[in-house]
């Protein structure tokens, strides 16, 4: 009589720390990928500001002035002084920073208007059509942009199975980039209008609203981390990564939301320490690398994480078919 087989463990999926390790060591050795984010940032920081304020100033004071029927009059005060610093140093170029596919940037956030060489040359939008053109242009080159910095690092990895051309990258990632923007405006505006309408009827309603949508949103925060991946390394068009990346959270994550949350904390905790030099000094500039360095580090991580959470995957699904297929005889 045959001994039952007895099943063979699993192997431990793939650590976070490892891939994290991973990154840095690849990053440390293809230090090209950091070109980018540093002529990114150094054109923000040295280059024109492209001004809205004219465009926005009037239009902003008399929603003010309407708002100040229902509001404390301090209140608007702080409002309008806030928007006020905002719009005057807003750089329309910090558009190239594009989301969830970008070049990574310490400048598109800060918005400086002085350098060690003075202050920013302006240059002021003149109508809305220049605003919407300039938008939808921007928008376009740092899609573009973010393609062929995806596709540098995952290449650098070594966890490309398949050869992406830069061609197609760009391609792919602007494709990408227009459905995730679609459903952003299909979830996001019928979401902020049920929002104002449970606010008008009880504030309670509301927070328990926006309790459930936080839970929601950490819930798909795995998949859109994800979900351009498997186009730079697997050679998958947009659609099909996206579906992927729907996969892989499903079954994975506890785990991937552990290595989300360590690249948030390690980015945006580091993020602090980089902005600490003044915008004049040029000490900004050691900033500006060392954000460049974690930021790509860190793309490189996930990249090496999601190979190796997928080949884990792989493994899983092949023993439990074999372990059924024993069962059954």
């Amino acid at each position: 009589m045959e001994k039952p087989q007895v099943p063979q463990p699993l192997p431990p999926p793939p650590g976070v720390i490892n891939a994290i390790k991973g990154g840095m060591d690849v990053i440390s050795s293809h230090l090209s990928l950091l070109f980018l984010p540093v002529v990114l940032d150094a054109l923000l920081w040295f280059g024109p500001r492209l001004s809205v304020e004219d465009l926005f100033s009037n239009s902003f004071g008399q929603m003010m002035a309407l708002a100040g029927k229902s509001l404390p009059g301090e209140e608007i005060k702080a409002v309008q002084q806030l928007m006020a610093d905002w719009l005057s140093n807003y750089n329309l170029l910090s558009v190239l920073r594009t989301f969830p596919i970008g070049v990574s940037s310490l400048m598109s956030a800060k918005l400086p208007v002085e350098n060690p060489l003075g202050t920013q040359s302006l240059i002021k939008v003149p109508s809305e059509g220049s605003l919407l053109g300039w938008f939808f242009l921007l928008t376009f080159i740092g899609w573009a942009l973010g393609g062929l910095y995806f596709n540098g690092v995952s290449g650098a990895t070594g966890a490309r199975s398949k050869t992406s051309s830069p061609v197609r990258a760009v391609f792919q990632t602007v494709l990408f980039s227009m459905i995730i923007t679609m459903l952003l405006f299909l979830i996001g505006i019928p979401a902020m209008f049920m929002l104002g309408i449970l606010g008008l009827i009880n504030a309670g309603i509301l927070q328990a609203a926006m309790f459930v949508l936080a839970l929601f949103g950490a819930w798909i925060v795995v998949p859109i981390f994800f979900a351009p991946h498997g186009m730079y390394l697997r050679g998958q068009n947009a659609f099909y990564s996206i579906y992927a990346s729907l996969r892989m959270a499903r079954f994975t994550l506890p785990t991937s939301s552990m290595f989300v949350l360590v690249v948030f904390v390690i980015s945006q905790g580091l993020n602090f320490l980089w902005s600490v030099p003044a915008d004049d000094s040029w000490m900004t500039a050691v900033g500006i690398a060392g954000h460049a360095f974690v930021t790509t580090a860190l793309l490189a991580a996930s990249f090496i994480y999601y190979r190796d959470m997928n080949a884990w995957l792989e493994i899983v699904f092949e023993r439990l078919k074999l372990d059924t297929a024993a069962r059954q005889t």
